[in-house]
């Protein structure tokens, strides 16, 4: 079953107000800091990832998901593994088929061609660098001292990460004159519980996110850039100073869309709190402490669209 939801509004804006980030300029680092406190969310160009391999590994994606369902199905599997329609364990749809995959996994002993498992271990080896540099400008624009404090939650080969390959059909569903115009769910509006997540898609569109008043924007395709989702663990390490973003995607009536995701996590063993350089003291943290694996395994026994940081939030002292 389809995923209907009311037209979003027009952007009221006559531009993308999507903030664009040149990462191979240090000075970008404040407007990396303000990128993630007005609107958690971020473009990045000249970021040296090969355009070849993007290429290649996209290539690839589309020749996967072109396969007879018998074979997708072969791979299908929880949490990891090829699946369809089907969004977690908790009830949640959409129109898309993915593939799920640890981002630290050895693609050597994956079933896929040899073309496709070396273009995921180069894409997710040149991704993760970028992530890390781009984690590191954060640190400077936040005037922290040491420069890896979140570039060294990620970067290690014990963490947490994953990457994701998603393929949204063209929807036949979408006509005026069967849905009333409404669009058609890819994937339902949700944040991220890792740290920062990124993504990669193809020349159709189809990403929204939400803004501080509840409005939704859609965001231009850009295949030759990256896009950046501060996620909820990064909210807590920054006591609520940038804001995980809620995005969706809307199905297309017309043309495949075909997204990547690397989603940077810590090793399950990271407690996340607010970094201390950032409070001045402990009664001005706005979250209880939790383990990556705390956190984890929340998110996954949530639905799509609960606020997941709600329970982990600190609550007020009543001084009466």
């Amino acid at each position: 079953m389809a995923v209907l939801s009311k037209p979003a509004a027009e952007p009221k804006f006559g531009f993308s107000p999507i903030p664009v980030i040149d990462i191979s300029d240090p000075e970008s680092k404040q407007a990396i800091v303000k990128a993630c406190e007005d609107f958690g969310f971020f473009k990045v160009i000249n970021h040296g990832v090969s355009s070849e391999l993007v290429s290649v590994l996209e290539q690839e994606a589309v020749k996967f998901f072109s396969l007879p369902k018998s074979e997708k199905t072969q791979l299908a599997g929880y949490p990891f593994g090829y699946g369809s329609r089907e969004i977690g364990r908790n009830g949640d749809v959409g129109w898309v088929e993915y593939l799920l995959m640890n981002a630290n996994l050895d693609f050597g002993s994956v079933p896929f061609p040899g073309i496709f498992r070396n273009a995921l271990s180069e894409y997710t080896t040149s991704v993760r660098k970028m992530t890390c540099h781009v984690l590191e400008m954060i640190t400077d624009g936040l005037g922290i001292k040491q420069r890896d404090t979140l570039s060294k939650l990620v970067c290690d080969s014990n963490t947490d990460s994953m990457f994701r390959l998603n393929h949204y059909p063209p929807c036949p569903l979408i006509n005026k004159n069967t849905n009333g115009g409404k669009n058609v769910i890819g994937f339902g509006e949700h944040t991220d519980p890792q740290i920062i997540s990124v993504l990669r898609s193809n020349n159709t569109s189809g990403l929204q996110i939400s803004l501080t008043d509840s409005s939704w924007i859609s965001v231009p395709s850009d295949p030759s850039s990256f896009f950046f989702n501060v996620c909820d663990s990064l909210q807590v390490l920054t006591n609520g100073r940038f804001k995980s973003v809620k995005h969706r995607v809307l199905a297309n009536s017309r043309k495949s869309r075909v997204s990547m995701i690397y989603f940077a996590g810590p090793s399950l063993t990271q407690r996340i709190a607010p970094l201390t350089c950032l409070i001045d003291n402990e009664e001005e943290s706005l979250y209880e402490e939790f383990t990556w694996s705390e956190y984890k395994n929340s998110a996954d026994n949530s639905r799509l669209s609960d606020n997941r940081l709600q329970q982990f939030k600190k609550k007020p002292v009543n001084d009466s």
